[in-house]
């Protein structure tokens, strides 16, 4: 699945999101997968109002003077792009961490998401890990 692949320039510009080597490492895969989520279903909400705010802005364009509707007119650009960069934002939060959900089974023990993170390559986007319950290891993926 590369729909919302990264380019590898871009890895570590993760601002809003910790990557999957440093939020394992600081608070474990299952605490880094549930914030991972929070966070694409907050941008979801915030493109929600912000298809609130262009249907309001389309409504207040109907009457007013030539600086209401240029004002209005503002609004729903301004609401429209960033509705859009929300709705992709929480697209690939959402792809990003079931990509990395998928993989988080053991190939040996089958323990889910009980594993600690040896080392990252970010020009490839694999992260080495080991199994906690049966020191196997593996690589996940990551886009």
């Amino acid at each position: 699945m590369t729909y919302f692949k990264t380019p590898a320039n871009m890895i570590g510009m993760n601002y809003l999101n910790s990557r999957l080597y440093d939020g394992i490492r600081k608070v474990g895969f299952r605490k880094w997968y549930e914030r991972e989520l929070l966070s694409s279903h907050a941008h979801m909400v915030l493109a929600f109002l912000c298809i609130i705010g262009m249907m309001a802005a389309f409504e207040a364009f109907r009457g007013g003077t030539l600086s209401d509707k240029l004002f209005d007119a503002a609004a729903i650009v301004a609401c429209g792009g960033i509705g859009i960069w929300a709705l992709r934002r929480y697209l690939y939060l959402l792809m990003n961490a079931e990509v990395v959900a998928n993989q988080a089974n053991c190939p040996e023990c089958k323990a889910y998401g009980l594993f600690t993170a040896l080392s990252e390559d970010r020009i490839s986007g694999q992260t080495q890990v080991r199994c906690k319950k049966c020191a196997h290891e593996w690589q996940i993926e990551v886009n």
